[in-house]
C-alpha cells in the first residue's frame, strides 16, 4: 500500500493526475439536476395549410408546456389533403395530449395501432407530422441537428438529380444541358407525346389522335416508342458521364414495362423509376431475370407488405418512398437500414409536394444511411422560404443539411396564412386519363 501511495504522489507530481478530466461536486449536482428535470409533455398539437408553390403542404406543429419549445413535421398528401388535419386534430391530438415527447417511437407505435385499420395514407401521413415534430423537439432540446442523433454522418452533402422536360427531344435536351450547367450531375429526362397527355413534360401540340372520348388521351405502345427514343437521344447527345433517369409512372402493361426496362440497358441509365404499380410487383422477378437496367420504385407505396418483399429478394436497385407516406422519419430510417444488407440503395421522393421540413427529412436520412444513392431535388421559390425560413441548401449539386438543432427549419405561421388552400375542380386530386377506347390507364 505504501509503495501504490508513493506511486500515485509521484504521477501527481509529474502532472499526469492533475491533466485528467475532473468530474466536480458541482458537475455532479447539475448532472442530477437534469436527470430531475420532468420531461416535456405535449400541450397543443395544430395544423399548418399552406400552398405558396402551387402544391398543397401539411405540416404538424406540437407544442409541449416547456416554454418556447416545439417542433415541425411534415404530413403532406397533396391529393387528399384536406383529411389529414381532422385526422391529427380530432383523432391524434386527443390521444396525445399529455403524453411525454421524449418517448418517439412508443408514440409512433401506439398511433399505429390506435385506430385499428393500418397502412392508409392519411393515417400515414398524420403520424409523420407527429412523428418528425418529436425528432424536431428531441434535437431542440439536445441543441444537436437530428443527423446527430441518428448516428452521424455519412457523407458531407447528399447527390441530388432534378427535372429535364420538353414538348419535343430538342427541348429536353436543351433542359438538362442548363441543369449540368448549373452543377446536375445526374439528370430525369421526359418528354411530351404528340397529341396526348405524357407525363412530367410540357403537352405536345400536334393533333389529337382520333379515340372513341374526349378525355384527357394516353397510347402505351406510343409512350413506349417515344420514350426509348428520348433516352437514345439523350444518352448521344449529352454523353456518357451524365447520370440519365427517367420516370416510367407505371403506365405500361406488366409485360411492355418489362420489355421497356431490357430495351433500355444499352442506355447506362442511373435507374428507370416506378415501371409497374404496386399492384404488379411480381412482375420485378421478370424484369430482374432479363435485365440489368437498374430499378427504383415505392413512390406510391403505403405499407411494409409492399416494400419488404421486393428489397428482401433484391427486385429492385432503388426504394423511393415518399416518406411521410410510409409514416415518417422512424420507419424511413428502419427502411433504410433494412435495405442496407440487400445492397438496395435510397431515392427518397422529393417533389414540389413535400414541405420543406420533409425535405430536410430526406437530406438527414441520405446524410446517416450508408446505403443511400440519390435524392431527387425541387428548387424552393421564395415565396416558400419566406414561410419555411431554413430549408436545405443545394450547391454544385447536392443537398446540405441544417446544422441547426432539430430540422433548422422555422415557420411563419402568418406568412404561411397569406397562401390557403385553393378549392380546385378537383381539389388537389389528379384527373382521369383514358385509352383510345376509353378505359381508364393508372397513372
Amino acid at each position: 500500500m505504501i509503495q501504490r501511495r508513493n506511486l500515485l504522489k509521484s504521477l501527481a507530481g509529474a502532472g499526469a493526475l492533475a491533466a485528467a478530466p475532473r468530474f466536480s461536486a458541482a458537475d455532479a449536482q447539475a448532472a442530477r439536476a437534469t436527470r430531475a428535470l420532468p420531461a416535456p409533455k405535449i400541450k397543443d398539437i395544430s395544423v399548418i395549410e399552406t400552398q405558396p408553390q402551387g402544391v398543397r403542404l401539411t405540416v404538424v406543429k406540437i407544442t409541449t408546456d416547456q416554454d418556447g419549445l416545439y417542433g415541425y413535421g411534415c404530413a403532406t398528401f397533396t391529393q387528399r389533403a384536406d383529411l389529414v388535419k381532422p385526422a391529427v386534430e380530432r383523432y391524434l391530438k386527443p390521444f396525445l395530449l399529455g403524453k411525454t415527447t421524449d418517448r418517439i417511437e412508443d408514440i409512433w407505435q401506439s398511433c399505429y395501432s390506435s385506430s385499428y385499420w393500418k397502412n392508409g395514407p392519411v393515417l400515414n401521413n398524420a403520424i409523420s407530422g407527429i412523428d418528425q415534430a418529436l425528432w424536431d423537439i428531441k434535437g431542440r432540446q439536445a441543441g444537436l441537428p437530428v443527423y446527430q442523433l441518428a448516428g452521424g454522418k455519412c457523407r458531407e452533402a447528399a447527390d441530388s438529380y432534378s427535372h429535364a422536360s420538353g414538348a419535343e427531344f430538342a427541348e429536353t435536351i436543351d433542359s438538362a444541358r442548363k441543369l449540368m450547367a448549373q452543377g446536375f450531375r445526374n439528370v430525369r429526362v421526359q418528354v411530351g407525346l404528340p397529341g396526348m397527355e405524357g407525363y412530367g413534360s410540357a403537352r405536345n401540340g400536334a393533333p389529337r389522335p382520333q379515340s372513341l372520348h374526349d378525355k384527357p388521351l394516353f397510347d402505351r405502345e406510343a409512350q413506349f416508342r417515344r420514350a426509348l427514343k428520348l433516352l437514345e437521344i439523350s444518352r448521344r447527345e449529352l454523353g456518357e458521364q451524365v447520370g440519365l433517369l427517367h420516370d416510367m409512372h407505371e403506365r405500361l402493361t406488366p409485360n411492355l414495362a418489362v420489355e421497356f426496362c431490357k430495351q433500355a440497358e444499352p442506355f447506362h441509365m442511373f435507374f428507370l423509376e416506378d415501371p409497374l404499380s404496386p399492384e404488379d410487383s411480381g412482375y420485378f422477378r421478370q424484369i430482374r431475370q432479363n435485365c440489368a437496367t437498374p430499378i427504383a420504385m415505392g413512390e406510391l407505396f403505403n405499407s411494409p407488405h409492399e416494400w419488404m418483399p421486393l428489397i428482401t429478394g433484391q427486385l429492385i436497385d432503388f426504394i423511393r418512398v415518399h416518406v411521410s407516406q410510409v409514416g415518417g422519419f422512424s420507419p424511413a430510417r428502419k427502411i433504410a437500414i433494412l435495405a442496407e444488407p440487400f445492397g438496395v440503395r435510397t431515392a427518397w421522393h422529393g417533389p414540389g409536394d413535400v414541405s420543406p421540413v420533409g425535405h430536410m427529412a430526406n437530406v438527414t436520412l441520405d446524410l446517416v444511411s450508408y446505403n443511400f444513392g440519390i435524392q431527387e431535388y425541387t428548387p424552393f421559390n421564395n415565396q416558400t422560404k419566406t414561410i419555411f425560413q431554413g430549408c436545405p441548401e443545394w450547391r454544385d449539386g447536392y443537398l446540405w443539411v441544417s446544422e441547426k438543432p432539430g430540422w433548422g427549419i422555422e415557420v411563419d405561421e402568418k406568412e404561411a396564412a397569406k397562401f390557403p388552400f385553393t378549392q380546385g375542380g378537383l381539389n388537389g386530386g389528379w384527373g382521369e386519363l383514358r385509352l383510345p377506347d376509353g378505359t381508364v390507364i393508372k397513372q
